[in-house]
């Protein structure tokens, strides 16, 4: 039985993911907040990259009053680094080997769900590296001209297929895709 990986990042409809906070403004509501706790359902294992892992790692640990914290503070985290070793702490194992291989070890292994959390390259390398399963894009009702994008000049012409998708009442669409064969 191989275990489901899973990625969700927002998107600004000119396709920028990076700092959303800058254009999510009053988009995101109860649907959106939904989806993100069904998504999390199940989930063991969180894959993110070391950014993201350092800056997480000193802000969650003290705020676990909500539900992400209450989320991400006990769960595994396998953080994708050339430069972190050994016992890194906030329940955390470094990867150290090809991140593809690890990912797909992992998810031939026992447990839950598995979700990429970020950032951006992890999520693009492991996703058209083929081991994301779906790819959710909640695209937010705004355009910005500058950020960095999941598809952006590097990626090659790749096609998806749409799995699923939600307009919400808040003006996104939140939009899932697989790698097309």
């Amino acid at each position: 039985m191989t275990r489901s990986v899973t990625a969700h990042l927002f998107s600004s409809v000119n396709g920028v993911n990076e700092s959303p906070h800058l254009f999510q403004f009053d988009a995101f509501g109860q649907e959106e907040g939904a989806a993100m706790g069904k998504a999390l359902e199940g989930v063991t294992d969180v894959v993110m990259g070391r950014k993201l892992w350092a800056e997480w790692s000193t802000y969650w640990p003290g705020n676990s009053g909500d539900g992400f914290g209450e989320f991400i503070n006990p769960v595994r985290k396998h953080v994708i680094s050339s430069t972190l070793r050994g016992d890194v702490g906030w329940n955390s194992i470094v990867i150290e080997d090809d991140p593809i291989e690890y990912v797909q070890a992992l998810a031939a292994s026992e447990g839950g769900g598995i979700t990429v959390a970020g950032g951006i390259e992890t999520v693009r390398s492991l996703f058209l590296g083929g081991v994301i399963d779906t790819l959710t894009l909640t695209m937010h009702p705004a355009a910005t001209g500058e950020g960095r994008r999941l598809f952006d000049d590097t990626v090659p012409l790749t096609r998806l297929r749409l799995v699923d998708s939600q307009i919400t009442p808040a003006g996104n669409a939140m939009l899932t895709y697989s790698l097309r064969s």
